[in-house]
């Protein structure tokens, strides 16, 4: 940059907005090659008030050949960053985000912090369903559209649903005995899988969270129904 005679710069790109990012310091305040770029600009635009940049915009499907001269010199050129955590402020943001969420789904498999009592569901490949962030993260998506389908399922998954093996944390002398009087106490394993009061319904692969859902629904019409 510090070139004498030089007083109009053009830079020629495909992309205008990745252009305006470079330039934008409030996108990346703490990178070392954004503060020399700025600082070589500032030289620049100092040395005579004619002293311009102009961007011109030219879409790669267009091939202009020096592009090719271009694309072959960046990928030659070897890019050794004074500190590696700040070569890319999206880069950095990306692997701290990832080194918390591998340590919040190592922290979720404890059990003894996620819950003892925490129900494991599956998605459709058959994996167990982990913790995100992300796509409004790995249950919500699929009941957050309604409060009491929400509530339901919370409840269930977390094993605070008010049936009788839980109600025997806080009345360890009263018996709670499931109302389809086959077991000796309501259980949320007994409700899901073996339950005769539930059993006509269609879906069996209840830890499939589609189906869990699913189960859940039916439920919920079942006793409304029952109190009409």
């Amino acid at each position: 940059m510090h070139i004498n005679n030089i007083s109009k710069i053009i830079v020629i790109t495909d992309s205008i907005h990745a252009v305006k990012r470079i330039f934008n310091p409030s996108v990346h305040p703490f990178l070392v090659q954004s503060a020399a770029v700025l600082s070589d600009l500032y030289y620049f635009f100092n040395c005579y008030t004619n002293n311009s940049i102009e961007f011109w915009e030219c879409p790669s499907y267009l091939k202009w050949h020096l592009y090719n001269e271009v694309n072959k010199e960046t990928k030659m050129f070897k890019l050794l960053p004074l500190y590696s955590c700040k070569n890319s402020w999206d880069f950095s943001k990306k692997c701290k985000s990832n080194n918390i969420l591998n340590v919040w789904k190592m922290m979720f498999q404890a059990s003894d912090l996620k819950g003892n009592q925490f129900l494991d569901l599956v998605d459709d490949d058959n994996n167990i369903i982990k913790p995100t962030y992300v796509k409004e993260e790995s249950w919500l998506k699929v009941f957050g559209h309604s409060n009491s389908l929400c509530t339901h399922a919370t409840r269930a998954i977390t094993n605070h649903a008010p049936i009788g093996k839980f109600k025997l944390r806080f009345f360890p002398r009263e018996k709670f005995k499931c109302p389809c009087d086959w077991y000796p106490i309501e259980t949320r394993c007994y409700i899901l899988h073996d339950c005769g009061r539930f059993n006509g319904y269609w879906n069996l692969r209840r830890d499939l969270l589609s189906h869990f859902i699913m189960f859940l629904v039916l439920i919920q019409v079942h006793f409304h129904f029952q109190t009409l």
